[in-house]
């Protein structure tokens, strides 16, 4: 008997992506499963202890790759968490073995699916390209990563402590931010010196985006609203007394 895989109903050029996606993950779950069997199989005790931060490596590599999954394209994401999960991920596999200290603070936002990846992809490469290349001499290594919304514009910015090399500046991995940058309808402002390097990434919203930030902003202020009536301290009838006895 043969069977017929049924088409997708409706699709479209991410599938390649998914595809894609699909098979490095495959690919990572299987080196670290094979890398983790040589672990257990070792006597030599050097050599396992190797291998096991391999593996740790692996997990590493792993979790950013999932943090950068592009959400459903057809829906609304949370842009804020969506940074911080990546934030927090690349920290873990990147960052925290160059004692790098990352601050992530960002505005409520809801970006469409793509375009949310899309700004995933450029804070990422961004991030990589402190790991890869900032030299902080005597200072505490430190980054930033801060989304704002100003009326109808994102900004987002990724600064450091650290001053950069001309890897940065002339490296193919900023072109392609700036192509990623092009495709939000944005663009990237560098600033690098001896000091640290500064990059600012603004894109407007689209409707659908300015529709959502437009209610998130209402409820934002009446939720402000009632937090300051919660917090009046009523007035005491002893005091009252004591003030028309005076």
């Amino acid at each position: 008997m043969t069977r017929h895989i049924a088409p997708l109903p409706h699709p479209d050029g991410s599938l390649l992506l998914r595809e894609l996606n699909h098979r490095v993950n495959n690919k990572l779950t299987s080196a670290i499963c094979t890398i983790s069997g040589k672990a257990v199989e070792s006597d030599d005790v050097a050599v396992k202890a190797a291998l096991l931060d391999v593996v740790e490596l692996l997990h590493g590599y792993a979790d950013v790759h999932k943090a950068l999954r592009m959400p459903d394209p057809g829906h609304l994401t949370d842009a804020s968490r969506y940074l911080q999960h990546l934030c927090f991920s690349f920290t873990k596999y990147r960052l925290h073995r160059r004692s790098i200290r990352l601050l992530c603070s960002a505005n409520d936002l809801r970006l469409e699916g793509e375009r949310c990846w899309k700004l995933g992809l450029i804070v990422s490469e961004l991030l990589t390209n402190v790991a890869r290349h900032a030299r902080f001499e005597d200072r505490h290594p430190q980054a930033k990563v801060k989304l704002l919304v100003a009326g109808n514009v994102a900004r987002c910015a990724v600064s450091d402590n650290g001053s950069a090399s001309d890897l940065i500046v002339r490296g193919c991995g900023l072109t392609i931010v700036g192509e990623l940058a092009n495709s939000l309808g944005g663009r990237v402002h560098a600033s690098c010196a001896a000091e640290g390097s500064s990059f600012l990434l603004t894109f407007p919203l689209t409707v659908s985006e300015q529709r959502a930030a437009g209610a998130a902003h209402v409820v934002l202020k009446r939720r402000n609203v009632r937090r300051s009536h919660s917090l009046q301290v009523p007035r005491e009838e002893g005091c009252n007394d004591l003030q028309k006895g005076g």
